[in-house]
């Protein structure tokens, strides 16, 4: 076998430019760090093998270039060349060469392509779907994980059985379906030749059958033209008869015009009360809206008066109390200007007084001209000795002064801080407490707001809804009206139609949870075109009365006779014998049961209402012509009983019952019905649209609720506006006031206090320097009192000065006292003219309110006028409209009378018409006839008298009847099965034919589907035997131990492809344990020795491994190396540390490769 001698690689990932790696020998190792690049050898061996760029760790071929990964290729191109050595040294090299994103294959420089190229690798032993030739890094240990299933698929791809796959499963899906088409015409042949065999015993039962049928089919004939020829001679009658209907018609048709007339006049005189109606209504709406503006504009100069009113009211408290005011002052200006006359009296007489006392008690003392002279020297002296202290104690005069006047403005000013802190509290009192009321006020106005909004959200839902509802309502009672005007309006219940209603509500009353009803009533037709046929099937049920029981009924037939009214018919469900529906009947095409064409109105007892329908038609059907309704009742195998639409029944029996006034007249009791639901219908909604009327007069007061809740929301406004003005501004403002207020009060107190300290002080100062001056004037003047007789110059002076003082302070209090009380009055003379002004203002305030107020009563009182003739005159436009309506009833009514006399009129004259001209029709279509009564036999036509044309009849009828027993007796053969018989024929031949051609492609799917899964089974077989032959030895030699095993065996011996592989191994000294059990040394061992058999099978002429001892230890890597064998080429990133199974030393076998090359990075 050959081997691989060299690899030629030119910037191929991680080599640039040409390198050659080998060349090799027939055992090499290669061996480097992490990321030197011992793995691209595996991938320039993969790409040179064709392998394609997604198994090489890139997503294009031209990522393999170097430097591409990095974005800077070297080159455009880039090739690996595979230099292998046969057994004769003959050299043959694979090549591969990038070439953008696609790549060049050539053997020996020559171009290929790659199934050549791939064939030649085959040819030498490396299969490169199989990979027999390369073990990548990891396989070892996914090949131990692998699951059966994957075992199964990686010995499909070694043994080449997966080319075969789908081939199979083709040729398996197209035996199955040849075989269930085998199935299929089989079954269908069986059927056939059933079918054959069916057909041919009613072939003979409708041979028997015809001979009957034939029978009765002559007597019928005979019978028919019995009656034919007896008929003629009646028509001379019948003729006569038709003149004298015709001009009883002619008399009713002028009836019918007259009365035409007559409703077309009253129908224009209602619609011209309609109108009168409409335009009542439109004033009457116009004079709502107007009575509805009035009063929103009354409601707001109801207001707006009572505004002005509360206005002028208190601007009348605030002028009495102004008044009063005002003569208050008045009077203290009078009393100030009297006590300042007073005051000047009192002056004059005080002077008067003085000087009069000045006079009689004269002076003790006289000083002449030269003594005053040298008294004036002195006290010139003594100033000029005392001037300093003179000026000490004027100084301390007038800071005392000073003091007492800062004193008393300070107690002038502690008072009025006193009284503006008890004015400020008064103040704060009164802004509290209407803080409080506008609080309360607040509360109220919110709650009132509340219910104004509530009522308001209530009256427009109220509105809302019942606008909604007047648009339905018109519309419904629209179409109520269009369809009393389409149904023409039934006539009037006659006094037997209400006895009998009557009657029924008692009977309800009795017993109100065991009568239903009239059947009628309970249950309709599906459509209006069944009408007479559903009437006709009734027959004499129609009016008869639903009831529970058998004991109800006889209850209810008892008091009926108490009453003395008129029979009725009454079916108590539980004593109803019904008999099951005819399911078959139902597949009839064209035809329908009367039972499914009749529906229950009511909701309670809806199956008990079935059962009552079910016995009452039975299995009748339904027909849309009268022809349908012959051929479905008489040429079927089994009679049935048949209606047509037109009312005309066939019986079983053979009678034929034809449609008549008396049907139609009956079938308008389903018009009736619905008639009358529409009129009460019309009734009720005409009485919801008159309540619909009187709410809409509710928007005038919705309008007057808006406008107090837009009164109540402006003065809840302007509450909280005043509320948050009096918290935010002037209680904070009064309270901040009266603060400042209190501080200041408690400086004044302490200036005060700190004043008359210092004012003490110096008063004692003073004194002090008083008596320094008066020593001081003693010395000066001590030879001059003794000179006057005086014992000191201050007695001379306090004698002689004091009255002059005392006049003096008596003159400035006079003047001061003057002054204040002048200063005083002008002050209230100022204020009285401010009074006098405001009061003015006042006045003219209230005039003007009043005059407003005038105004205002005037627009009220001509709102209430309008509001009184508006109310007037819409009570009498509502009169006028209930005059109007009762005239519109009544002409309603005659002109609902006028159309039940002419619809009564039309349709007798229709039905005598129709009966009339379907007769002439009749006439002439038999005038047409030509009747053969050569078949007639001649006794039957030789009868004279009536008694024998009857006897001849009944004899004809009971033969008639006897054969038709015989044949309801006999069920009704196929008659068509001669026909069927030649058909069933060539069914079966051509059912054979099928069959056979179906076994035939069965046997040639089945011969190729096993030739497909020989050749697999073969193939698959082939691999898996020797595999399973091969790898417990090759187990046993990796171990060195004879107790090792490793066993391989088949889910599915017959196709194990079909299934999966299981793989177990039992390791030396160990039990028999399943894969996964295993440790990870074991499984990579046992991996390994499913890799060597696997190789062994299709041996390539090199074996590479990548690190495939990475989860072995020390000493099965040992095992490992000493089982390993030529034309293996292994990569590992660290020399192969061996472990003796003598003494257990490591010993370096670095020695062992005979050539290593570390590639480049």
């Amino acid at each position: 076998m050959g081997y691989l001698r060299q690899i030629d690689i030119e910037n191929f990932k991680s080599w640039r430019g040409k390198q050659v790696i080998g060349p090799f020998m027939r055992f090499n190792c290669i061996i480097g760090t992490n990321g030197s690049g011992k793995s691209n050898v595996m991938d320039a061996l993969s790409f040179a093998m064709g392998e394609r760029a997604a198994s090489l760790r890139v997503k294009h071929l031209r990522d393999l270039i170097h430097g591409a990964h990095i974005g800077q290729p070297v080159s455009n191109s880039g090739s690996v060349a595979m230099r292998y050595r046969d057994d004769e040294d003959k050299e043959t090299v694979f090549c591969r060469r990038i070439s953008g994103d696609s790549s060049e294959y050539s053997i020996d420089g020559v171009h290929v392509t790659l199934a050549k190229y791939t064939e030649v690798l085959e040819k030498i032993g490396i299969v490169i779907k199989a990979r027999n030739c390369l073990v990548f890094q990891g396989a070892v240990e996914s090949i131990a994980l692998k699951d059966p299933k994957e075992r199964t698929k990686m010995f499909e791809l070694i043994s080449q059985s997966k080319e075969y796959a789908a081939e199979y499963e083709k040729k398996k899906e197209a035996l199955h379906k040849a075989k269930e088409d085998t199935q299929f015409q089989f079954n269908k042949k069986k059927s056939a030749a059933a079918e054959r065999k069916q057909v041919s015993q009613e072939k003979i039962e409708a041979q028997q059958y015809q001979a009957l049928v034939d029978s009765l089919h002559q007597n019928r004939l005979q019978l028919s033209l019995a009656e034919l020829y007896h008929n003629e001679k009646g028509i001379s009658v019948l003729s006569n008869t038709l003149n004298e209907k015709q001009q009883v018609a002619a008399a009713q048709n002028n009836k019918l015009v007259n009365l035409e007339q007559t409703v077309k006049t009253h129908k224009k005189e209602h619609g011209r009360l309609n109108r009168e109606q409409q335009h009542i209504e439109k004033e009457i709406r116009a004079q709502e809206h107007v009575l509805s503006q009035s009063r929103s504009q009354y409601i707001k100069a109801k207001v707006n008066t009572s505004h002005h009113y509360k206005k002028a009211e208190q601007v009348r408290d605030a002028l009495k109390k102004n008044k009063k005011l005002m003569a208050l002052k008045e009077q203290q200006l009078a009393e100030g200007r009297q006590e300042i006359a007073e005051l000047e009296r009192t002056w004059r007489s005080y002077e008067k007084q003085v000087q009069k006392q000045a006079v009689s008690q004269g002076r003790d003392i006289e000083l002449d001209e030269d003594q005053l002279e040298r008294y004036k020297e002195l006290k010139e002296l003594a100033r000029k000795q005392g001037a300093v202290l003179s000026q000490q104690a004027d100084k301390l005069r007038w800071e005392v002064s000073a003091d007492y006047e800062k004193m008393a403005f300070d107690q002038r000013r502690k008072k009025e801080v006193e009284v503006g802190i008890r004015n400020s509290q008064t103040q704060l009192e009164d802004l509290t407490r209407r803080a409080e009321k506008l609080e309360e006020y607040t509360k109220t106005c919110n709650f009132s707001l509340e219910e104004y909004r509530q009522q308001e959200e209530s009256l427009s839902a109220e509105l809302q809804r019942g606008r909604q509802r007047s648009v339905e309502v018109n519309q419904e009672l629209g179409q109520v009206l269009e369809e009393l005007r389409n149904a023409r309006l039934d006539s009037q219940e006659s006094k037997f139609k209400l006895q009998r209603k009557e009657l029924l509500e008692k009977l309800r009353r009795l017993y109100p949870e065991c009568v239903y009803g009239r059947l009628f009533d309970l249950c309709s037709p599906i459509h209006k075109k069944y009408q007479l046929a559903v009437t006709k099937v009734f027959g004499r049920y129609m009016n008869a009365i639903v009831v529970t029981t058998e004991k109800v009924a006889r209850d209810c037939i008892y008091f009926i006779k108490e009453e003395r009214a008129a029979p009725e018919t009454f079916l108590p469900i539980d004593y109803l014998d019904v008999s099951p529906l005819n399911e078959r009947l139902r597949e009839i095409p064209g035809v329908k049961m009367v039972v499914d064409v009749v529906q229950v109105n009511t909701a309670t007892g809806v199956t008990q209402l079935r059962k009552v329908v079910q016995f009452v038609c039975g299995n009748a059907l339904v027909c849309e012509t009268i022809k349908e309704a012959r051929s479905v009742a008489f040429d079927m195998k089994e009679r049935s009983k048949t209606v047509s639409l037109d009312g005309t029944m066939f019986t079983k029996s053979g009678v034929i019952s034809g449609g008549s006034y008396d049907l139609r007249t009956k079938a308008r009791c389903w018009d009736e019905k619905v008639i009358t639901r529409l009129k009460e219908r019309k009734e009720q909604l005409t009485a919801e649209l008159r309540d619909l009327m009187r709410l809409k007069r509710k928007e005038s007061d919705l309008k007057q609720i808006i406008a107090q809740a837009y009164g109540a929301q402006t003065r809840l406004k302007y509450s909280k506006t005043e509320l948050d003005n009096l918290r935010k501004k002037n209680i904070l403002k009064c309270q901040a006031e009266i603060s400042c207020m209190e501080s200041e009060m408690a400086n004044l107190d302490s200036q005060i206090q700190m004043q008359q300290q210092s004012v003490e002080t110096k008063n004692e100062e003073m004194k002090k320097i008083r008596e320094q001056i008066d020593r001081m004037e003693d010395l000066v003047f001590h030879d001059f009192c003794a000179e006057i007789g005086v014992s000191s110059i201050r007695e001379y002076e306090q004698e002689h000065l004091k009255h002059q003082e005392e006049l003096d302070k008596k003159r400035l209090e006079f003047e001061s006292h003057c002054a204040r009380l002048n200063t005083q009055v002008e002050y209230e003379q100022e204020q009285l003219e401010q009074q006098r002004t405001n009061l003015h203002k006042m006045v003219e305030t209230i005039d003007k309110e009043e005059r407003t107020m005038a105004e205002r009563r005037k627009v009220i009182n001509l709102f209430t006028l309008i509001c009184f003739t508006d109310v007037k005159l819409l009570s009498v436009i509502c009169q006028e409209e209930e005059t109007l309506l009762t005239a519109v009833e009544d002409v309603q009514n005659k002109v609902l009378e006028l159309k039940n006399q002419l619809l009564s009129m039309k349709t007798r004259l229709d039905t005598e018409s129709e009966s009339t001209s379907a007769t002439m029709h009749i006439y002439d279509r038999e005038a047409q006839l030509v009747i053969d009564y050569s078949g007639l036999r001649a006794e039957l036509r030789n009868v004279q008298s009536e008694q024998e044309l009857e006897s001849c009849m009944e004899t004809l009828k009971e033969s008639v009847s006897s054969i038709e027993g015989v044949l309801h007796r006999t069920t009704a053969p196929n008659l068509k099965a001669m026909e069927k018989m030649r058909e069933v024929k060539d069914k079966l031949q051509g059912v054979k034919e099928a069959f056979d051609a179906s076994t035939r492609a069965a046997r040639k799917c089945s011969q190729e589907f096993e030739q497909v899964k020989a050749q697999r089974c073969h193939l698959f077989s082939r691999c898996f035997e020797h595999v399973s032959v091969v790898i417990d030895q090759i187990y046993k030699r990796i171990c060195r131990n004879s107790s090792a095993q490793a066993i391989l065996s088949a889910e599915n011996p017959d196709e194990p492809y079909l299934g999966g592989i299981n793989y177990n191994c039992v390791a030396p000294g160990k039990r028999f344990m399943s894969m996964d059990n295993l440790s990870g040394g074991e499984k990579a061992i046992a991996a390994l020795a499913l890799v060597f058999a696997i190789h062994s099978f299709r041996p390539a002429p090199f074996f590479i491994l990548d690190e495939v001892d990475a989860a072995l230890d020390n000493s099965n890597i040992g095992k490992f190396d000493e089982y390993m064998f030529s034309r293996i080429l292994t990569l590992d990133l660290r020399p192969y540390p061996l472990v003796e199974e003598d003494n257990g030393k490591q010993t370096d076998q670095e020695s062992r490769a005979d050539r290593r090359q570390d590639s480049p990075a």
